[in-house]
């Protein structure tokens, strides 16, 4: 069952603004990252190579950051919900892996995995950081919180990625997917969307729409990925309310 989102329970410790990035920073640079070295090396493999050529297969984050939306936008948040102390919502995006649809064996049909790889990488990413607060509980000591609380903020943006990008909005994966399932009409109908993608999502996020939409997903990939591996609701959500504290 999807848990709803602690916002408010009192935790037994903060940390500080440098902790709090500290413990951020790696999860988020392969969230995103990975997301779209995922995208390449699946197009790679069903006819296009034009992310291999343009060496974007590749677990290298240095060939996917964009400085803005890997490392400037992350940051902001993370920086203004620890000084308005309100809830965070943590998003941003690398630099996007081309992708020649035309060059994919069967465009339409192939779409689908090559879209799918994204969020499909952000989930097993998930499942990763899961196991890691097992590995930092039987750890221990002063290396092992840490490692438990990078584990909670890799489950947390790796979760609240694959939510955003299954949206069934072009030009977000969930909207190429939509495109690839949909007969060709409709398909060509939600295609025409994709100019329009971005101001769809700004109109969602200030309405507080966006939110609504995909924190039941984000609830169903924590139940997932803490299920498979073992970690409790008790500690996972002790370790996310200290995050959000």
């Amino acid at each position: 069952m999807a848990r709803a989102m602690p916002r408010h329970s009192k935790v037994d410790m903060e940390l500080t603004l440098i902790q709090k990035i500290a413990v951020f920073a790696i999860p988020v640079i392969f969230a995103i990252t990975l997301h779209e070295a995922a995208h390449g090396y699946v197009a790679m493999k069903f006819g296009d190579k034009t992310a291999w050529m343009l060496g974007r297969v590749t677990a290298n984050p240095l060939k996917h950051i964009d400085p803005i939306g890997t490392i400037g936008l992350p940051l902001f948040l993370i920086l203004m919900s620890k000084l308005s102390g309100g809830p965070m919502f943590l998003f941003g995006w690398a630099k996007p892996v081309p992708v020649n649809f035309g060059a994919l064996r069967h465009p339409k049909r192939d779409m689908l995995w090559v879209a799918a790889a994204g969020p499909g990488s952000n989930l097993i990413m998930a499942v990763f950081w899961a196991a890691m607060i097992q590995l930092g509980h039987l750890i221990g000591g002063s290396f092992g919180l840490p490692l438990m609380l990078m584990g909670a903020s890799g489950i947390l943006i790796n979760a609240m990625l694959a939510a955003l990008n299954l949206l069934p909005i072009p030009p977000l994966d969930g909207g190429r997917i939509a495109v690839s399932l949909l007969p060709l009409g409709p398909a060509r109908m939600l295609s025409r969307v994709e100019p329009y993608g971005i101001f769809i999502l700004i109109a969602l996020m200030f309405t507080g729409l966006l939110g609504s939409l995909m924190w039941p997903l984000i609830g169903l990939i924590f139940d997932f990925a803490t299920l498979l591996t073992g970690v409790s609701d008790q500690t996972f959500l002790a370790l996310i309310n200290i995050l959000l504290s």
